[in-house]
């Protein structure tokens, strides 16, 4: 079966390919899933028919939770109502894992709770989008070559827990100043002057006692 991508999916159309990829979304009608499918180059819709995979098959499907890996082999069609022009009747179907309760639903959430979600939340097609843009506009592509064009992939700087880098910056300066105090504040040995260091001549008492006798 022939492999194939999402963003290139129309050139695939009329034939029987297999994508592979992570669960974005899911609406069961009766005995129709619609599922939306993502592999990092786009989204397609997958139409599942209990009359064609089984019920057993269909029982299993039902199971898909968001962001759970499978492939799904099946028949390329054109729909303008379908999301990027194109759809998938799906033949047949391989689970690879089913993902955990995804936390970032389609209802509204506070800035708090995406910021400690941030790394799944780049994955919404919002997030997604803005992080293209920025990688374009900020030219990553002349940091990271043309390799990565060449194979459609995009650069991401996802956020690292721990002190920015301008505290960073603040804290070694910091330390570069608190060395010079510590250099300049050390203490020296105390170095005699000439009216501090002792006189060899003899006092002027014993001097007079000489000159008595």
């Amino acid at each position: 079966m022939k492999p194939a991508e999402i963003s290139g999916i129309g050139e695939f159309s009329g034939q029987e390919v297999t994508l592979k990829g992570w669960v974005y979304n899911m609406r069961s009608s009766g005995k129709l899933l619609f599922l939306q499918m993502r592999d990092g180059t786009g989204i397609i819709q997958c139409i599942i028919e209990k009359a064609v995979v089984g019920d057993e098959q269909f029982e299993l499907a039902s199971g898909l939770t968001q962001e759970s890996s499978l492939a799904v082999t099946g028949m390329v069609k054109e729909d303008s109502r379908a999301p990027g022009g194109y759809e998938m009747g799906v033949s047949s179907f391989e689970i690879y894992q089913i993902a955990e309760p995804y936390p970032i639903t389609p209802k509204d959430h506070g800035s708090t709770f995406l910021m400690d979600n941030r790394h799944l939340w780049l994955r919404s097609r919002r997030q997604n989008a803005i992080l293209k843009a920025w990688s374009v506009s900020s030219g990553i592509s002349s940091i990271t070559g043309d390799s990565s064009s060449a194979t459609r992939l995009s650069s991401r700087r996802t956020p690292v827990k721990g002190r920015p880098l301008s505290s960073r910056r603040s804290t070694s300066a910091i330390r570069h100043t608190s060395r010079r105090a510590d250099s300049s504040t050390t203490k020296r040995p105390r170095q005699l002057s000439a009216r501090s260091t002792p006189s060899a001549r003899p006092s002027g008492r014993r001097s007079r006692r000489r000159g008595a006798t």
